[in-house]
């Protein structure tokens, strides 16, 4: 696995007023990760909180910083100016595909459609898959996939 960090104390930083970053923490030896808002996908643990898929937020010349919402922190049972446990490493953007793509097939054979998609030409699978996965966000992701499958299961 490829560690950011690994069993370090990072302090949970406070600035009030500051919107989703009010509470986040300091990643440190992040500066050099290359990524975009929303590229930038780590999972890990905080104290005994695991995380999965978090965002990083990328600083022009600085470590990265990643909030941390009340749910964290009331898990936790720790607030700003305190000290957290951190082990986090970067999820490969091919796996996180290849998860995506699984809960893709998942909803056709829920659908009882998957068995249609896999007759479709491969080219035209893809076209669909890339189709899905390049959706803005979760909501837009879902509409498609309802849609595909209305379509998928007029084929059938």
């Amino acid at each position: 696995m490829n560690y950011i960090v690994e069993n370090e104390k990072l302090e949970i930083q406070y600035i009030p007023g500051n919107g989703a970053w009010t509470y986040h923490l300091i990643i440190p030896n992040s500066k050099n990760i290359k990524g975009k808002w929303g590229d930038l996908k780590v999972s890990g643990q905080i104290d005994n909180y695991i995380l999965t898929n978090k965002n990083l937020a990328p600083l022009k010349n600085s470590d990265k910083k990643m909030s941390l919402n009340s749910e964290i922190r009331n898990f936790i049972g720790k607030s700003g100016g305190e000290f957290v446990n951190v082990t986090l490493y970067l999820v490969n953007e091919n796996t996180q595909k290849d998860n995506e793509t699984e809960m893709i097939f998942q909803c056709f054979k829920d659908a009882e459609i998957l068995s249609t998609f896999k007759k479709l030409k491969i080219e035209e699978q893809n076209d669909i898959i890339v189709n899905i996965n390049s959706s803005a966000t979760e909501n837009q992701k879902v509409e498609k996939i309802v849609k595909i499958i209305a379509k998928l299961e007029q084929m059938s």
